[in-house]
């Protein structure tokens, strides 16, 4: 970098051979301003700008920015020589649907892409699209909050409290607190298709048919192929990981990966889900098939009119739900009997979730879509009475909430906010950890804890800890740099 020149850019790469990182940072200076673009190789990534008092000023933040990067691995590049990460956009057709009415649409509101994730919790509906937006809703509609990540969301799950979006940078980002933050960042050889987090492991499928695992802290542990590739499947439980492909249905054990069981399923598994004894996977050949978690029997087999896209059931199973590639949705008993279908109204439902007599979808047209499943409804909108649908309206002044990459420090330790666990940072066998300080925790265990914001010798006040069943802790609530 010249700081003898009005505009100086210096950029920078990480790209380890094992594929546990790829990704670039740029740091332009002109004058007093210091501009910051980061991310995954081949993407547009993040920008961040800080204006300073003077050019000296600017120069001499630059330069930290660029060694403490140095320090960690990164070399000087030249953007645009290094492949990009694989990333496969899932490509899907949607026809107009052949049911002879309309579905019970309470309200839409529509994202403006084509959506993948969707999470809803008693309090929220959440929605994520190929934009990387990120919405929150309440259930009648209003939106709350908005979050903008760097890339296409590829879905959304929960684990517990805590909510993930898993995008195409390669990166999974929690959701849970006021800012998001990157949790995982998944080796740049894995063209990520679908995940699922259990206790704080994520479990990821990718074209290939592979199965990758990673710990809470962000550490390889290990990978199978499957029979099949594109693996639109994984569900994830303390008994095993479910791993769904074009050749069927795999079982691994959760610790070491070793595979239970394998069943064929009726045309290559699009979708996944699962309740406490079974797993459904929906196929391009126009079925859902439920399967023994035990065993991997086939126990039952839901039979729709062409491919099947998403799919859902009620507690326990009661009902089941699907969502096809010509706009409709389609409701069975337990047993596999259909009890109704219906058109969407908004083009075919990508993934669905069911709640409180609710279906919700996210469709190919990038609408979010809240259905009245209640019997009176749908037996209402099979005689062709339907309500007159809501469109919602984003609020032109919803703020959008982008990933947190570095903390503003609030207080002392001394001073640390009532009611906070302080935690710190330190360095251990080369790599950073995060162990608890406060009193009435296990200070052995380490801290699941966003890699971004970790810096050696530094200290952080978090809402709460909550333990894990590996033996770790994980944050939940805010994270506040303290001094």
């Amino acid at each position: 970098m010249s700081a003898g020149s009005a505009v100086s850019t210096t950029y920078l790469e990480l790209s380890q051979e094992d594929g546990s990182a790829h990704k670039f940072y740029e740091v332009t200076v002109n004058g007093c301003t210091v501009n910051v673009r980061y991310g995954r190789i081949g993407a547009s990534g993040q920008t961040q700008t800080t204006t300073f008092a003077t050019a000296q000023k600017a120069q001499a933040a630059a330069a930290k920015k660029v060694g403490e990067k140095v320090r960690k691995g990164y070399a000087p590049a030249v953007a645009g020589q290094r492949a990009p990460r694989p990333v496969t956009r899932r490509q899907v057709t949607s026809a107009p649907s052949t049911a002879r009415a309309t579905a019970p649409v309470l309200w839409r509101f529509n994202t403006g892409s084509s959506a993948f994730g969707i999470h809803v919790d008693d309090d929220h509906c959440w929605v994520g699209n190929q934009s990387g937006d990120v919405y929150t809703l309440d259930h009648d509609g209003t939106v709350l909050s908005r979050f903008q990540l760097p890339d296409g969301v590829k879905c959304l799950v929960a684990d517990d409290f805590w909510i993930y979006a898993g995008c195409d940078d390669g990166k999974v980002y929690d959701l849970s607190a006021k800012l998001p933050f990157a949790a995982y960042d998944i080796t740049a050889d894995v063209d990520i298709f679908w995940l699922d987090i259990h206790e704080g492991v994520l479990n990821v499928s990718d074209r290939d048919g592979r199965l990758t695992v990673i710990d809470h802290e962000d550490e390889h542990q290990w990978a199978r192929r499957s029979q099949g590739s594109h693996a639109w499947m994984v569900r994830a439980d303390d008994r095993a990981v479910y791993h769904g492909h074009h050749q069927g249905v795999t079982a691994y054990a959760p610790d070491g990966g070793g595979e239970l069981w394998h069943t064929p399923t009726r045309g290559g598994v699009l979708f996944g889900w699962q309740e406490t004894d079974v797993v459904y996977a929906a196929t391009a050949h126009r079925v859902i098939q439920r399967l023994s978690k035990t065993t991997g029997a086939i126990e039952a087999t839901y039979t729709c009119d062409s491919a099947v896209y998403s799919c859902a059931t009620s507690p326990g199973g009661r009902f089941v739900f699907a969502g096809d590639a010509a706009s409709s949705v389609y409701c069975f008993d337990q047993d596999g009997r259909r009890l109704w279908k219906l058109g969407t109204g908004s083009g075919s439902a990508l993934s669905m979730q069911y709640r409180d007599e609710r279906l919700y979808l996210v469709t190919t047209d990038g609408s979010l879509v809240c259905v009245d499943a209640g019997e009176e409804a749908v037996a209402a909108a099979q005689q062709g009475t339907v309500p007159v649908a809501r469109d919602i309206k984003l609020a032109a002044a919803l703020p959008a909430q982008a990933p947190a990459t570095t903390l503003d420090a609030v207080a002392s330790v001394a001073h640390a906010p009532a009611g906070t666990v302080v935690v710190e940072c330190v360095r251990e066998a080369g790599r950073l950890r995060v162990h608890v300080l406060s009193e009435g925790y296990d200070s052995t265990w380490n801290v699941q804890f966003p890699r971004a914001i970790r810096e050696p010798g530094a200290r952080y006040a978090v809402d709460a800890l909550h333990p894990a069943a590996g033996g770790f802790y994980r944050v939940r609530g805010e994270i506040r740099r303290l001094l």
